[in-house]
Order: C-alpha cells, then sequence, then structure tokens
C-alpha cells in the first residue's frame, strides 16, 4: 500500500471516528435528558414550571436528533468530496481554462466550497422553519432566510477571496516559509475584522439602535461610568425579526467596540437584570477576554500554517486524495475540509477556557451590581425562555457548552459571587 493510501485511510478512519464521538454525545446527552425528564433537579425547580420544563426535555430531544442527522451529513459530505474524484477532476478541468495563477485557483476554491455547501442548506431551512417553529422560537420568513444566506455568501466572497489569494500568492512566494507569512496576513485580516465588523458587517444583517433615553438608559450608562466603560451608545438590535431566543454580546475594539442587548431581552428582563447582564458584558471587556480570545486563536493558527506547510510538501498528502503533487491550490482545500474534523477533538480545551471566563464576568457582575441576585435572576429568565437544557451530561457539557450550566453558575455566585470576593477593583 502506497504512502497515500495509508494516509488516506487514517484519513477515512479519523472522520468516522469523528463521526461516532458527535452522534454518541448526542446520544448520550439524549438519555441523560430522559433520566431527568420526570421532574427538574431540585435546585432548580424555581426556574422552571412542569410544564414549562417537560418542554425543555423535548425541545433537547428534537435538538439532539437534528444533531445526528446533520453530524451524519456532514462526514457523508466530507467523505465524498475527499474520496470521490469529483474535486480533483474539477480542478484540473478549471485550472486548464483558467490556468493556475492565485486568482484563478482561489476562485476555485472558493466556488468548492460554496457547492459544498449547499449540501446544508436544506437542513438549515428544516432547523429554521421546522423545529425552531415547532417550539415557538423563529419569527423569520422564506424570503428574510434566503437574503440571509445571499448576503453571506457575498461577503464571504468579498472577504474571504482576497485572503485567499494573499495565501496563494504567499506560497508561490516566500518559498519554505511562507506559513510565518501567511500566518501574519491572516492575523492583520482577523484584527481588521474584529474592529470594522461592529460597523460595516453586522449592520447589513440586523438593525442596530441606541437605546432610547430614559430611567433603563441613565441606569445602565451610570454603571458604564463606574465600570470605567467607555460607552457611546448602548445598542439594541432587532433580533426579534429572526428569533425569539435572547441574547447580548459585546464585539469590536477601541472606538468601535459596542455591547449589543437583543430587542427580546430588553422585553424580558427587568431593569436591575438588564443591569446586570451589561455588567457582564462589561465584565468581557475589563478582562480583556476578547483580545485573549483572538490571541489564543492567532496561536492555533500559526499551529495550523505550519502543519499546512508540512503536508503541502509531502507527495502522499496530494495523492492520497486524487491530486497531483505541486501546486499549493489542492493542499489549501484539503486542509480546509480536514481541519474542523482534527480540531473537534480539542474543543474540551477550547470551551473550558470559555467557561472559565463566564464565571470570572459573573463574578464581575455580581460585584458591579451589589450582589448576585440581579444577574441570578436574568440567568433564570434566559433558560427558561430559550428552553436551555437544564441537565446536559457532564461529557457532552465539555464538548460543546463555551457557558457554564445555570446549576454551575448558580453555585459559583453563591460562593465567590459576593461584591467582596469578586476583587475586580471596582
Amino acid at each position: 500500500m502506497s504512502s497515500g493510501a495509508v494516509f488516506a485511510l487514517g484519513v477515512g478512519l479519523l472522520l468516522a471516528a469523528w463521526w461516532a464521538a458527535r452522534v454518541g454525545l448526542e446520544q448520550l446527552n439524549r438519555r441523560h435528558a430522559l433520566a431527568h425528564a420526570g421532574a427538574a433537579p431540585e435546585e432548580l425547580r424555581h426556574v422552571m414550571d412542569a410544564a414549562t420544563y417537560a418542554r425543555s426535555v423535548q425541545y433537547t430531544l428534537a435538538q439532539g436528533r437534528f444533531e445526528q442527522v446533520a453530524a451524519t451529513v456532514d462526514a457523508v459530505v466530507r467523505l465524498g468530496a475527499l474520496f470521490s474524484p469529483a474535486l480533483p477532476w474539477g480542478y484540473r478541468v478549471w485550472t486548464a481554462g483558467l490556468g493556475e495563477s492565485a486568482w484563478s485557483v482561489g476562485a476555485f476554491l472558493l466556488a468548492a466550497g460554496g457547492a459544498l455547501s449547499l449540501f446544508g442548506l436544506p437542513l438549515d431551512w428544516y432547523h429554521q422553519f421546522r423545529l425552531e417553529q415547532r417550539f415557538g422560537f423563529n419569527t423569520t420568513t422564506p424570503r428574510l432566510w434566503w437574503a440571509d444566506r445571499a448576503r453571506g455568501l457575498l461577503l464571504a466572497a468579498a472577504l474571504g477571496y482576497p485572503l485567499v489569494v494573499l495565501v496563494l500568492g504567499l506560497m508561490a512566494w516566500a518559498g519554505a516559509g511562507w506559513w510565518g507569512w501567511a500566518w501574519g496576513a491572516w492575523l492583520g485580516f482577523q484584527v481588521l475584522l474584529q474592529g470594522l465588523a461592529p460597523v460595516l458587517i453586522l449592520p447589513l444583517f440586523n438593525r442596530f439602535t441606541p437605546l432610547p433615553a430614559g430611567p433603563l438608559r441613565e441606569r445602565l450608562l451610570r454603571l458604564a461610568a463606574r465600570t470605567r466603560f467607555r460607552a457611546r451608545a448602548i445598542q439594541v438590535m432587532d433580533g426579534s425579526k429572526r428569533s425569539r431566543h435572547s441574547n447580548a454580546f459585546f464585539t469590536g475594539f477601541g472606538r468601535f467596540r459596542k455591547i449589543v442587548l437583543y430587542d427580546t431581552l430588553v422585553e424580558q428582563l427587568t431593569a436591575p437584570e438588564l443591569e446586570a447582564v451589561l455588567a457582564h458584558e462589561i465584565g468581557h471587556y475589563r478582562m480583556r477576554h476578547l483580545p485573549k480570545l483572538l490571541l489564543g486563536s492567532a496561536a492555533g493558527a500559526l499551529a495550523g500554517f505550519w502543519l499546512l506547510a508540512w503536508l503541502a510538501g509531502r507527495a502522499w498528502f496530494y495523492e492520497g486524495f486524487g491530486f497531483a503533487p505541486g501546486p499549493p491550490g489542492p493542499a489549501l482545500l484539503l486542509f480546509g475540509l480536514l481541519a474542523g474534523v482534527a480540531g473537534f477533538w480539542l474543543a474540551p480545551l477550547w470551551r473550558g477556557w470559555s467557561r472559565r471566563c463566564e464565571y470570572q464576568a459573573d463574578a464581575f457582575a455580581a460585584a458591579a451590581v451589589g450582589g448576585p441576585e440581579p444577574l441570578l435572576g436574568a440567568l433564570r429568565q434566559l433558560a427558561e425562555k430559550n428552553l436551555s437544557n437544564l441537565t446536559p451530561h457532564p461529557c457532552y457539557r465539555r464538548f460543546y457548552y463555551s457557558h457554564p450550566t445555570l446549576r454551575e453558575r448558580e453555585r459559583a455566585l453563591a460562593v465567590r459571587g459576593a461584591p467582596a470576593a469578586a476583587g475586580f477593583g471596582l
């Protein structure tokens, strides 16, 4: 057996293990939900009444069934893309007609990625207009749904195409050290994107309006002042035009940073609870979680570019999937198909770090508003309104939960959420 065939076999086994792990985790979480379906845990029975809890269990089970189908479709699409002759044939035909310049190969990679993404459209449609509709969350229209996908495709082309062409150009120009240059270009692009996304990209999909003048706005601005957060405005996003799910987030750098509250969140929470949510988001800013996130992503990307450069220099990497060794374009395409599969196994590390940041922001918020109760009230409201799973399986949580569970957050706030214990210099 050739080296290429051995590598391809290893990739096939990795894909099988990835699919089995995803489906197995969903099954594990499903059995855990059914085991607790009779009643919510004693310490959380104040969060949901019996009918709402039963509905949250059904929502968890429906999501789990959907994710098992999605994992299977994803695995089949990747297997077909990697092991069928379609991509090598398409690449040969494309480059025979349009040449092997960075612009031509970049266009092929973009077209191939767009074609593969089409397989997920039926699942996305079902999730939005069947599953979410069934549980009362969907508020979008088919027209808006298609418009979102069209905007997303155009945005990917406008932003992704120049970056891919630049990376391909660096691969051809910089010799063996191209991966360092490519990483630098990627990092610069990410920093630019983080800075400009709040003013150039997010408004393409949603409308942002300043929180109207009044007692709530004044309360939140006083919070920003005493936590030393310079806020030009607190903005409300029209999330309700797509979903009844509610949330808040912090994004951007410098003068472009913004804290955004979903309009559904503003409707659901009291003023003290909204103040606590805003304090949580300010906590992320004060503890520099966003730059740390970018730094962690940069370290991962550096390792990824180095690995791509190493694989691109091996003939068996190309031959195992039907490509002729040499041009860098196929290596970039193959690596893109495999990176998510390999990265899945590192998810518990990433999710664990993210949950740690959430604990820190919770403690900051409790200190900022004088106690944990307003934040606890907000978290309980969010859990109820979003039909959150109150009893996820621990293994499932490690792989998929970027936020601690409600029970974990309540316990942490009870232990270290008092203002005197927060220690964030308020």
